[in-house]
C-alpha cells in the first residue's frame, strides 16, 4: 500500500500534462498543469482557479440539478447553464396556457422569477485528498473483496466525521483511477432555485434531433436561474421570505470574443468517462449494449415523436423525456461509428499487449498485475447473455413503459401523472412487449399469461392492462389510495403482476452478474494500478465521475476528413441559413429574431466584422455532465457556455482523439444579445459585470 500512495504522489507532481486531453482534479492544478496552462496564454495563478484557503474560480462553479453544471454570474445568484439542463423545470412550469418550451419566459424582476420546485443547487466547499484514510490500513495481499469492503467501511466512518464537522452539509467520497485513490467532496445544497429567463426552443433547441453532436452549430443553448437562500444567507427550503443568495465568488463577464487559438478553459462536474476501457469491453459495447439501446429508443422515440406532434398538451408532457432519450441515443450512434472509424480497439489492443509484456517481465505474481487483463475478460463473458437481457429489460419496460415506473413510485405522484398519458404509454407499451419477445429467449413470466389467456396477443395483453389498471391516472390512483387496504388493492392491479413479473427475471439474471462485475472490480483496480506503475512518469488523469475538474486547451478549428476545414466559430447568417419551413420542429427562426437581422440591431455583441457570433469550439475535454459548463478566458472570464462535443469524435469518452475532439459552446455574446435586444431584459445584463 505504501507503494501504491508514492506512485499516486508522483503522478501528481509529474509537470508533463497534455493540454487538451485531461480532466484534471483542482487540488493538483499547480503541481500537474500550471506551467502548461500558462505556456498555452493562461494568466492566471492556480490559487486563482482552486484555492482551500481562500475564494476562488471554483466558488462560483455548481452543479446544477442532477447532471448538469451551471456557473455564478453575480452577486445576486444569478446562474447561467444550458438550455437543455434546464429543460425538465422548464417543462415542469409549462401548460398549454403558460408554453414556456414554445414561446420562451423572462421574469421583468425578482418577484416574477419562478420557484423550480424540486431543483437544487450544490456549492463545493472543500475537497480533501483522503486516500491514506480510506485504503491505508488495507494489506498489499488482501483480496478484491476485503479490500472494497475495508474501504467502504473506512468511508462510511469517515464521512459521519466529516458531517459532524461540517453540519447541514453533504459529503460524499468517490473513488478514482478504479479504487485506488479517493477524495472527499463537501457540498452545500441550497434547495431555491427560479426560472428567472429562458428563450424559446426555437432558439434554445434550434437544430433539434439533427444538429444534436453536429458542427457547424447555431443553438443558443442556455437558460437562467436564481439561487434563493434564507436572510442567514444559508440553504433554505422555497418560501416567499427568502431572498437571492448573496454571492462569495461570480463570474466576470468577456466581450472582448475569441479568435482562433486563444486560451480556453472549463471547469465542471463531467459525469463518466471510460478511457481506461478494454478491447473485451469495446467488443460487448459494440456487439451488445450500444445496438440494443439504439434499437429499443429508436422504437420508442418513433411513438412518442407521432403522438407528440399531433397534440400540443402531450408535446408539453413528453418534450423532456423524449429530449433525455434521444441524446443518449444518438450518443450511442456517433460512439460506435467513431470507435470503429478511429480503430480504437486496436489502440487498446496494442496497449494491452505492452501491459501484459511488462507484467510478466518486472512484476512479481503475488502484486497480481498478471491477472488484471484476464479477470477482465473473464467479467466480459461470463455474464453476457445474462446482462444483454437485463438491458434489454431496463430499456423496453423500466425506461419505457411508464405504468411498471407508476407501481414503484414512492413519491411525487401528483408530479408523475401531469407528464403522463395513458394513451401514449399503451402504445409504447405495445411496443415493447413485440421488440422483448422478438429479441431474447429469457422472458418474464408475464408472458405466460399472454401466451394463456390471450392466444400469444400481447396486444391484447396490453389493452386489457389499461383498461383494468388504477394506475393509468391520477384520479384512479387517488381511488386507490383511498382504499381500507392500500397494499391488497394494489397487489390486485394488473399493473403489479406484470411489475413483479419483471422483477423476478430480473433477481433471476442478477447473480451471475454480480459475480462478473466483482471480477471486472478487481481487474480494472489492477490494471490502472499497473498502468501507473508502469509509467510513473506519465501525468494521468482519472476517468470522471460527476466531480469537480478543469480541462484546458485553446480555440481551434478542426478537419473532420479529407477537403474539409471546419471554421470555429459560426454567426447569425448559419441560423437564418438553416431555417426550414418543412421542419418545423427543428428548424423555426422566431419573426423577433428575423427582424433583429434584417436591421443588423446586434449593438455592442457584434464582433469585429459587424457579424453576431453564435457558437465557438475550444479543444478541451468534456462529457456529460459538463453541460453548462463555464468556457473561461485566459483571466478567467466568461467567454461562452459549453454545451456539446462533435460528432466525429464521440469515441472520445473511451480514447481521446486530439486531432479531433472539440467543445461546442454557445458564444457568451449571443447569450446576452438575446437577454437584451431579443428578450428586452436587460435588467439580467445590468446585473452581470461586464469587462
Amino acid at each position: 500500500m505504501k507503494r501504491l500512495l508514492t506512485l499516486l504522489a508522483l503522478a501528481s507532481i509529474s509537470l508533463t500534462a497534455v493540454a487538451d486531453e485531461g480532466m484534471w482534479l483542482l487540488p493538483y492544478i499547480k503541481k500537474m498543469n500550471s506551467k502548461d496552462m500558462k505556456a498555452h496564454g493562461c494568466k492566471l495563478k492556480a490559487e486563482d482557479i482552486y484555492s482551500a484557503e481562500k475564494s476562488s474560480l471554483k466558488d462560483a462553479i455548481v452543479i446544477f440539478g442532477n447532471g448538469c453544471t451551471g456557473e455564478i454570474v453575480s452577486e445576486q445568484g444569478l446562474l447561467f447553464t444550458n438550455h437543455h439542463c434546464g429543460y425538465d423545470a422548464i417543462q415542469k412550469l409549462s401548460s398549454v396556457e403558460h408554453d414556456y418550451l414554445a414561446d420562451g419566459f423572462w421574469a421583468n424582476n425578482n418577484a416574477e422569477e419562478l420557484p423550480a420546485e424540486g431543483l437544487s443547487v450544490r456549492f463545493v466547499r472543500h475537497i480533501f485528498d483522503v486516500t491514506a484514510d480510506i485504503v491505508g490500513n488495507i494489506p498489499s495481499t488482501a483480496s478484491n473483496t476485503e479490500y472494497m469492503a475495508t474501504a467502504d467501511q473506512n468511508k462510511q466512518a469517515l464521512i459521519a466525521k466529516l458531517e459532524a464537522e461540517h453540519p447541514g452539509m453533504q459529503v460524499i467520497i468517490p473513488g478514482f483511477f478504479g479504487n485506488n485513490q479517493f477524495f472527499a467532496f463537501v457540498y452545500e445544497v441550497y434547495p431555491d432555485v427560479r426560472l428567472v429567463g429562458t428563450p424559446p426552443s426555437s432558439i434554445g433547441k434550434f437544430g433539434g434531433d439533427t444538429d444534436n453532436w453536429m458542427w457547424p452549430r447555431h443553438t443558443g443553448d442556455f437558460s437562467i436561474f436564481r439561487v434563493y437562500a434564507g436572510k442567514d444567507n444559508r440553504p433554505a427550503a422555497y418560501s416567499k421570505d427568502n431572498v437571492p443568495y448573496k454571492a462569495e465568488k461570480w463570474l466576470e463577464v468577456s466581450l472582448k470574443g475569441i479568435k482562433e487559438g486563444d486560451f480556453g478553459m472549463i471547469m465542471g462536474f463531467p459525469g463518466s468517462t471510460e478511457r481506461y476501457k478494454t478491447s473485451y469491453e469495446i467488443d460487448y459495447m459494440l456487439e451488445v449494449e450500444n445496438p440494443q439501446r439504439i434499437y429499443i429508443r429508436g422504437e420508442r422515440q418513433k411513438i412518442l415523436r407521432e403522438w407528440m406532434d399531433s397534440d400540443q398538451a402531450i408535446r408539453i408532457q413528453y418534450d423532456s423525456k423524449y429530449a433525455r432519450s434521444a441524446n443518449y441515443w444518438k450518443n450511442s450512434i456517433g460512439m460506435s461509428r467513431g470507435i470503429e472509424k478511429l480503430d480504437v480497439k486496436s489502440k487498446k489492443q496494442a496497449q494491452e499487449q505492452a501491459f501484459q509484456a511488462w507484467a510478466l517481465a518486472n512484476t512479481l505474481p503475488e502484486e497480481r498485475f498478471i491477472d488484471a487483463l484476464p479477470l477482465i475478460e473473464e467479467s466480459q463473458t461470463e455474464a453476457r447473455k445474462e446482462n444483454a437481457t437485463l438491458q434489454y429489460l431496463s430499456e423496453a419496460f423500466l425506461q419505457s413503459v411508464e405504468l411498471v415506473q407508476a407501481m414503484m413510485l414512492d413519491s411525487d405522484v401528483e408530479g408523475f401523472y401531469k407528464d403522463f398519458n395513458a394513451d401514449v404509454d399503451r402504445a409504447v407499451a405495445k411496443r415493447m412487449f413485440q421488440i422483448y419477445r422478438e429479441n431474447n429467449d429469457r422472458l418474464p413470466s408475464i408472458y405466460e399469461k399472454i401466451d394463456a389467456e390471450f392466444g400469444g396477443n400481447s396486444d391484447a395483453y396490453v389493452d386489457w392492462l389499461y383498461d383494468n389498471s388504477r394506475c393509468t391516472s391520477l384520479e384512479k390512483v387517488e381511488t386507490l389510495r383511498a382504499e381500507a387496504d392500500v397494499t391488497a388493492a394494489l397487489q390486485a392491479d394488473p399493473a403489479y403482476e406484470l411489475t413483479m413479473s419483471i422483477i423476478a427475471l430480473y433477481r433471476e439474471l442478477y447473480p451471475a452478474v454480480i459475480a462478473a462485475d466483482q471480477k471486472f472490480s478487481e481487474g480494472h483496480r489492477l490494471y490502472i494500478k499497473g498502468l501507473m506503475t508502469m509509467q510513473p512518469d506519465k501525468a494521468w488523469a482519472s476517468d470522471a465521475n460527476f466531480t469537480i475538474r478543469l480541462t484546458y486547451g485553446n480555440v481551434l478549428p478542426y478537419s473532420p476528413a479529407d477537403g474539409i476545414i471546419y471554421n470555429h466559430y459560426t454567426t447569425i447568417d448559419g441560423v437564418m441559413a438553416k431555417e426550414d419551413p418543412t421542419n418545423p420542429v427543428e428548424f423555426t427562426v422566431p419573426e423577433r429574431l428575423k427582424e433583429l437581422y434584417a436591421k443588423k440591431d446586434y449593438g455592442r455583441y457584434a464582433d469585429d466584422n459587424g457579424e453576431l457570433p453564435v457558437a465557438f469550439l475550444v479543444n478541451c475535454d468534456i462529457t456529460g455532465g459538463n453541460s453548462g459548463s463555464p468556457v473561461m478566458d485566459k483571466k478567467g472570464r466568461l467567454i461562452g457556455l459549453a454545451f456539446d462535443g462533435n460528432w466525429e469524435a464521440m469515441s472520445g469518452d473511451v480514447a481521446f482523439e486530439p486531432d479531433l475532439q472539440r467543445t461546442i459552446a454557445v458564444d457568451i455574446r449571443y447569450v446576452l444579445f438575446v437577454i437584451e435586444k431579443y428578450a428586452g431584459a436587460k435588467w439580467l445584463v445590468d446585473e452581470l459585470t461586464i469587462k
